[in-house]
């Protein structure tokens, strides 16, 4: 929905198909490789233009203070390097669990950058509003970038990387996972030998196990060591599939090839576990509203 003075917007989740950690840099930040895929598991986001050039959120989020909401930052940073005089009312749908690896905040705050681009009028093509993305978080960039992508650096260096429908189980074991604390922790493998588009291209993905290269989430073994519960719910749903953690977790996935086998799988999940059937998106719903 749109209007000169209102929008409502999607802020899709995402899934690491793989996670590999492939070094290290002398500021301690990890060099990673990755897979992102949209899925249809989305936060909506209202902004309401405001003349008086303020930016406010207008409902609470558990455990966020406004001053450090992703989307009132972005909202400050792209008026800060704009000096764009107008302001906004933000309120925000939550339905992507927080701290699960699932991109929630990171794809919030890029549907800010990319709403408020337009309500303000300010025409910032896209590469320029990839940049002002990194500086929130190192997931933000692919949400702006707006194709599923295989990833780089420290998830910044995007290609685009076209994947066929599937449909996932994605579950939601009740615990938070503290991203730093995983990529502090001495047992994390750094060394993964590093892969390319073509052999992930060479791959046999759709539908099928990979053949080459070997992927995996390197994080994955790291957080079950730590959280049990990430352990038994990626125990419960192997048995139908391959399973894996998405991100730093604690969110876990499995890929089919429709909506019938998730659903079918789905509705023998045991009672205390919680998640959805997700539809895997060709690309971001938002991805033709900024000029390349």
């Amino acid at each position: 929905m749109e209007s000169s003075t209102r929008l409502i917007c999607p802020a899709p989740a995402k899934l690491n198909l793989f996670l590999h950690v492939v070094g290290q840099k002398s500021d301690g930040y990890h060099l990673l490789q990755t897979l992102f895929r949209f899925i249809d598991l989305q936060d909506t986001l209202h902004f309401s233009l405001r003349e008086d050039g303020a930016v406010h959120r207008t409902h609470p989020v558990d455990g966020v203070i406004e001053e450090q909401d992703l989307c009132v930052r972005a909202a400050h940073l792209l008026k800060n390097e704009t000096g764009c005089p107008l302001g906004v009312d933000i309120a925000v749908e939550k339905r992507i669990p927080m701290g699960g690896g699932l991109g929630g905040g990171s794809s919030d705050a890029a549907t800010t950058l990319i709403a408020l681009n337009r309500l303000w009028s300010l025409d910032l093509p896209r590469k320029r509003l990839m940049e002002l993305g990194l500086r929130l978080g190192a997931d933000v960039p692919v949400f702006v970038f707006g194709d599923n992508a295989f990833a780089e650096g420290v998830g910044e260096a995007l290609q685009v990387f076209p994947l066929q429908e599937a449909w996932y189980v994605v579950l939601f074991p009740p615990v938070h996972v503290p991203t730093a604390q995983i990529f502090a922790r001495p047992e994390l493998t750094r060394n993964t030998v590093s892969i390319t588009m073509r052999a992930l291209s060479d791959g046999r993905f759709f539908g099928e196990k990979f053949q080459r290269p070997q992927l995996r989430n390197d994080l994955q073994p790291v957080v079950c060591g730590l959280y049990p519960e990430v352990e038994r719910h990626l125990t419960w749903l192997g048995g139908f599939g391959e399973a894996k953690m998405t991100g730093s977790g604690a969110c876990v996935f499995a890929e089919f090839g429709d909506h019938r086998q998730a659903d079918a799988v789905f509705q023998q999940l045991p009672q205390g576990m919680r998640g959805v059937v997700a539809q895997g998106l060709a690309r971001h719903p938002l991805r033709d509203w900024l000029r390349d």
